[in-house]
């Protein structure tokens, strides 16, 4: 998903406008994380950017999209950039607790 979101309307409000892009972010998020994964993949993992517009745009975390969205909101802007891409991600194994040990 890469889209420009307007935070202006002529009848609908501010708070509810919010409200609907965290809803359609969430949503689309969701709905990629069902689709099928290949043999080789843990889990779905995605890229996110968010910005003013697209070339100022700064990579985030995952979990800073809805902060990032009511910033957008306190700032009072007219409109904000997101981008969020799926790649597939892959779990990193931990350290046996006995090689835990024998390190210290």
């Amino acid at each position: 998903m890469k889209k420009t979101f307007k935070m202006t309307h002529p009848k609908i409000k501010v708070p509810r406008l919010v409200e609907a892009i965290k809803y359609e972010v969430k949503k689309y998020i969701r709905r990629e994380r069902k689709k099928t994964l290949p043999d080789d993949v843990d889990f779905w993992d995605f890229d996110c950017r968010f910005g003013d517009d697209e070339a100022s745009s700064e990579v985030i975390h995952l979990s800073a999209i809805n902060k990032s969205i009511s910033q957008a909101e306190s700032k009072q802007l007219e409109s904000f950039y997101l981008e969020i891409l799926v790649k597939p991600g892959y779990r990193s194994k931990k350290p046996k607790e006995e090689e835990q040990i024998s390190d210290q």
